[in-house]
């Protein structure tokens, strides 16, 4: 797990190397590439959609970020992909995509009631005819947040070879289904430490289904892991699988 604000451009070359790619990526680049066109919204640093490129996806690949330094990493990385700067605020399609995604947890940085209202609206206008929105959550009853501690360190580099740590660390008690935590990052290129302040929703399976339902999508499938196990208590993720709903 890694903050994902990202707006200075030295945190958001560390960002990759953070995250090595997954079985997670593997999940979306699966639906990715059988898809004939794709939104992914927080799109990050752009390594899904260029992979799927790279790997013969002709279609129409979108990807909407709102920090502008992932997407100077995104279009270096690969330019035959529409990027696009801005949130489900400033920009809407209307029934232009047969998949929408939001991977890497960004789901849960739709804080507030009508923030996330607004959200999955666009995402519904957005999808085409048949088309599906697939997500991924963390499973509050699985308490990852407890492991957000100081002594959990991290190491990454940069593409120049740089190399920074990072940790996070909850701050605040837990207010409801809402996590404030830090994310400290120390390295070469910076004098001091880098500081970042985040706050994550966990919404559980009944808080997604009434907000998808009122912005009129149902649940289709639901996994536990990125090997579509069922979910459980003790599930890491809440992978969510959604169409408009007849």
């Amino acid at each position: 797990m890694v903050d994902r604000s990202f707006a200075d451009l030295s945190l958001a070359a560390l960002y990759d190397s953070l995250n090595p790619w997954g079985p997670g990526d593997d999940f979306y680049a699966g639906l990715v590439r059988s898809a004939p066109s794709v939104l992914d919204i927080g799109c990050g640093t752009g390594r899904l959609l260029a992979r799927c490129r790279e790997l013969g996806h002709a279609g129409r690949l979108t990807g909407l970020e709102p920090a502008a330094a992932m997407l100077v990493q995104a279009r270096r990385r690969e330019p035959r992909v529409e990027w696009v700067l801005g949130d489900l605020r400033s920009h809407s399609w209307g029934g232009e995509f047969d998949l929408v995604t939001m991977t890497g947890h960004a789901f849960q940085e739709l804080i507030g009631d009508e923030e996330l209202r607004t959200a999955l609206r666009a995402v519904r206008t957005a999808l085409a005819p048949g088309g599906r929105f697939v997500f991924d959550t963390r499973n509050p009853t699985a308490r990852a947040w407890e492991t957000w501690t100081p002594d959990r360190i991290h190491e990454a580099a940069d593409p120049e070879g740089a190399v920074a740590w990072m940790w996070h660390e909850v701050v605040h008690p837990v207010q409801g289904d809402r996590v404030t935590f830090t994310s400290t990052y120390e390295g070469v290129r910076w004098d001091s430490p880098q500081v970042t302040t985040s706050t994550l929703r966990f919404l559980d399976t009944h808080g997604l289904r009434s907000f998808l339902a009122e912005a009129g999508l149902m649940i289709e499938e639901q996994y536990g892991d990125w090997g579509r196990g069922q979910v459980t208590q003790a599930s890491p993720e809440l992978i969510t699988v959604a169409r408009s709903a007849p």
